[in-house]
């Protein structure tokens, strides 16, 4: 698929192009910016491009050279390199490294780092939302045949993905649900019952923003699957597409794609019931269940 890479592609591209951008800004050429900082010039054009990873420091050095003050962006552009999940720092998902693959660890550092997640979600209930009860099915039924200590590991990661949903400042969550997700029984009525009261609360916080599309409304355009759409602060440019699976993702960058699938979320928002209409139909089919 043109136009998809994996996480860590994605992300050394992304940040490339915002220290080019960043460098012409200052009006250096690369050879300039090279000796500014010490380096060869080739360094400077292998992180430019994504060809070659960085380090924080490395980031750190070349905005200091390139007169960048932003706080908040120098921490962004720090974040993209990845040393929290690839270089043992602060990252929770490091520990989980043997368990979870390098696609999933970059999702999730994306998903730490984004202010604005836009989500459809077809099948289950988004990661985000998960009680462990239903995280537990869901990872049963996706994955069978593994071990309970591994189940019990990917269920801990997916729970604690969870605290970008309180952080300071937390993240903002616009979810689109397709009503099949809360008419399928996973993990039976009573872990349904359970989930259906989460998304009932957690639709209460001002961060939240939770739509049902009714199976009254036919087909749409989100059928062919579901998908996230991570922005970031300070620079839309960085704003990605990801098809998340269970333990891996697949991620959209290119701009035609990301106003694609931008319109289709909010063309299925405009379509879907309203907050307060979900939350009743929500709570009428958790009594039901």
């Amino acid at each position: 698929m043109r136009g998809a890479r994996h996480g860590p592609a994605v992300r050394r591209r992304k940040l490339g192009e915002e220290l080019r951008g960043l460098r012409l800004g200052a009006g250096l050429t690369s050879r300039e910016a090279a000796r500014l900082v010490g380096w060869h010039q080739s360094k400077v054009s292998r992180i430019e491009t994504g060809a070659s990873g960085v380090t924080s420091a490395d980031v750190t050095r070349l905005l200091d050279a390139y007169g960048v003050r932003d706080a908040r962006l120098r921490a962004l552009l720090e974040a993209l390199t990845g040393a929290a999940a690839d270089a043992g720092g602060t990252g929770w998902w490091h520990a989980y490294r043997g368990v979870i693959p390098p696609p999933y660890q970059d999702f999730i550092s994306l998903e730490a780092q984004a202010c604005t997640a836009r989500t459809l979600e077809t099948s289950v209930v988004p990661g985000l939302l998960q009680t462990p009860a239903y995280a537990r099915a869901v990872t049963r039924a996706a994955l069978e045949g593994l071990p309970a200590a591994t189940v019990d590991s990917l269920v801990r990661v997916r729970i604690a993905r969870q605290e970008v949903l309180h952080g300071d400042p937390p993240l903002r969550l616009e979810a689109v649900l397709d009503e099949a997700v809360l008419r399928r029984q996973v993990g039976g009525p009573r872990v349904m019952r359970e989930q259906l009261r989460r998304l009932v609360e957690l639709a209460r916080l001002p961060h939240v923003r939770l739509q049902v599309l009714p199976f009254s409304m036919g087909g749409y355009v989100g059928l062919s699957g579901s998908f996230v759409i991570f922005s970031f602060p300070n620079i839309s440019d960085l704003d990605v597409v990801a098809l998340d699976h269970l333990t891996s993702s697949l991620y959209l960058e290119r701009t035609e794609d990301l106003e694609a699938y931008c319109a289709a979320f909010r063309t299925m928002q405009a379509h879907a019931l309203s907050p307060e209409d979900t939350s009743e139909l929500i709570a009428g089919i958790g009594d039901g269940a």
